[in-house]
């Protein structure tokens, strides 16, 4: 009796024994190698500051003193100053402190920021950083090499994996071209391309997200909330890559890949918000889940 009721048992929950589909295991190890590049040392988690620098002389170092503060015990007490004069940023290194650009030392060199081709990346012990340019604002952003945050990362939650969440949409193109209003979490706002509407069904309905693109882009970024935003996952929503469509118009929003921002995992980061339009009435149980509650 015992034997035939753990056969009934067995029977009616086969998805413990059973073997993952294809797609299941597609979506697994797309998420694997999305860890895996958040464990990269100088990725998002690597972040150790993000300092907004003043017109004139901004000293740095890990002493106190300084008007840009270094952590403590990674960097040297008095490292130089950043001279900012409007967007461009000259640093000056004191002597007998070790800095290299390229792997070369530096005392004296012009930083380019990231909204060049080649953004000045500059080492000191563990550390590095570059300029970046938001808006009005112009920053150093820090990261630590050997950061903690990157070591004892364990992963980011996943809701369960299901392919409802794959979803057939159409692009309704934008004639003439338009552009997007996008929100950052500085309060800044940009315009970006926008080709048109991703429309699709979901449990009868016909709804409607705005990417950041081209029509004949090879895909599509989406910057997106929905009901289990704070709820579950990230607060101020999620990103997700759409490839591009067909000859028909046609492509798939997997919600199964919807990730976290960056600001997700670090508060040293300048994530855009989702548009107008891009807020989900209804709960997206796909995707990343929030890093935080995990953590």
């Amino acid at each position: 009796m015992r034997c035939c009721i753990l056969s009934i048992c067995l029977f009616l929950i086969p998805s413990v024994y059973a073997q993952d589909s294809d797609y299941i295991k597609e979506i697994k190890e797309w998420h694997a190698q999305r860890e895996a590049r958040l464990k990269e040392a100088d990725s998002w988690l690597s972040l150790a500051g993000l300092f907004w620098l003043q017109e004139g002389e901004n000293t740095f170092g890990s002493d106190a003193s300084n008007d840009v503060r270094f952590p403590t015990g990674k960097a040297d007490a008095f490292i130089g100053s950043f001279i900012r004069t409007g967007r461009a940023v000259r640093m000056h290194v004191n002597d007998g402190v070790d800095v290299t650009a390229n792997g070369e030392p530096v005392h004296q060199l012009d930083l380019l920021a990231d909204n060049t081709d080649s953004p000045t990346i500059v080492n000191h012990r563990s550390l590095c950083w570059f300029v970046i340019i938001r808006g009005d604002r112009v920053g150093i952003r820090l990261k630590d090499l050997d950061s903690d945050a990157v070591k004892n990362f364990i992963g980011v939650p996943m809701f369960p994996i299901d392919e409802k969440w794959k979803i057939k949409a159409r692009l309704e193109v934008n004639d003439p071209p338009q552009t997007i209003k996008i929100p950052d979490v500085l309060g800044d706002v940009s315009e970006e391309p926008c080709p048109g509407a991703l429309v699709f069904q979901y449990d009868g309905r016909e709804y409607k997200l705005y990417p950041i693109g081209e029509v004949d882009s090879p895909s599509f970024f989406l910057i997106f909330a929905d009901e289990t935003s704070g709820d579950g996952s990230y607060g101020s929503g999620r990103f997700l890559s759409v490839p591009g469509v067909d000859e028909n118009g046609d492509t798939f929003i997997d919600f199964n890949k919807a990730v976290n921002p960056p600001c997700a995992f670090t508060p040293y980061a300048t994530c855009p918000l989702p548009p107008k339009g891009n807020r989900l009435p209804f709960k997206v149980t796909a995707g990343e889940k929030d890093f935080h509650a995990h953590d």
